[in-house]
């Protein structure tokens, strides 16, 4: 087994995949948006407003924010058909070209004739970009609804703004569902930030490549080459047949979780390392690792697969 996130050549670079500016429903201008990120000490973005017709269907163009050590990926958040309980697919796409050609999405409703949320997002990762699925827990995703979107890259496990705005952050239940059935996918932490609320600078990626370049980031997406956080560092991932080691910054646990109810926490103090046994894993085909901190605050590994 092996975690690309930490047997590649590379950098970590820490970047944000899901934000909105005044193009859609934020507040800020673009330039705005990525200022406060460049500031806060992020390596890139990507702004991925709404792209419905009732805000022209928008991809920002950011490439003019760029500078020597901050850089931006283009991206979107389409929309197009109901889910089964009839509202809006939500569905995050990282690297979306320019003329990508809109679906028949007038506003944050579900049309008669209009493309299902399927058929967006394999256009979408046809056209080259990074799906992912957007905040299953506050869309009130269904298992059904996350198994037909099978274009999608990963599944969005913490969205910090629908953590501060309505107390429904997660995806690790749809995550699970589909890696137990058999999908390999990926996991990612955003913000979603609309800056109307304390809603950013809460969850992010660290993506390794060589270089803070958007299509060498947007290839290490694709490969699973990094980890989502809310604070803790992952330093190394050490996978054996029957234990894995794991190097981080300061924590409180250190938890390997598998198929089913299968889990294993080590608990310390100020925790720089832990080697937790993978026995309890032997009927597992995926693991996955989280690291939590004193102050509560978690990150997460990709999965493995046996």
């Amino acid at each position: 087994m092996s975690s690309m996130a930490f047997d590649r050549p590379g950098r970590f670079w820490r970047g944000n995949l899901h934000t909105h500016s005044n193009l859609s429903d934020g507040c800020l201008e673009p330039e705005e948006v990525c200022r406060r990120y460049r500031d806060e000490g992020y390596d890139f973005i990507s702004l991925t407003d709404h792209f419905i017709g009732q805000y022209g269907y928008p991809i920002a163009d950011t490439t003019p924010f760029r500078t020597r050590d901050f850089t931006t990926i283009l991206g979107a958040e389409l929309h197009s058909g109901a889910m089964e309980n009839d509202e809006l697919w939500h569905i995050l796409a990282v690297g979306l070209p320019t003329d990508f050609e809109p679906p028949n999405a007038p506003g944050f409703f579900p049309v008669e004739d209009q493309e299902s949320g399927p058929d967006l997002a394999q256009r979408a990762r046809m056209a080259g970009a990074f799906v992912a699925v957007a905040h299953p827990e506050w869309s009130g995703l269904t298992t059904e609804d996350a198994r037909s979107l099978s274009a999608a890259h990963a599944v969005e496990v913490y969205n910090h703004g629908c953590a501060v705005g309505c107390d429904r952050p997660h995806g690790f239940y749809t995550l699970d569902q589909l890696l137990t059935e058999g999908r390999q996918m990926t996991l990612c932490a955003t913000d979603d930030a609309h800056f109307t609320e304390p809603d950013h600078f809460g969850g992010w990626v660290m993506v390794k490549a060589e270089e803070n370049d958007p299509d060498a980031l947007l290839a290490a997406l694709k490969d699973g080459a990094f980890y989502s956080s809310t604070g803790p560092e992952i330093r190394g991932l050490h996978w054996e047949d029957d234990v894995v080691t794991v190097e981080c910054s300061a924590s409180a646990s250190v938890i390997v979780q598998g198929q089913g109810s299968a889990a294993v926490a080590q608990h310390g103090a100020s925790m720089t390392r832990a080697s937790v046994p993978l026995g309890r894993f032997d009927s597992s085909a995926w693991m996955r690792v989280t690291v939590v901190d004193a102050a509560g605050r978690r990150a997460w590994s990709n999965p493995v697969y046996r």
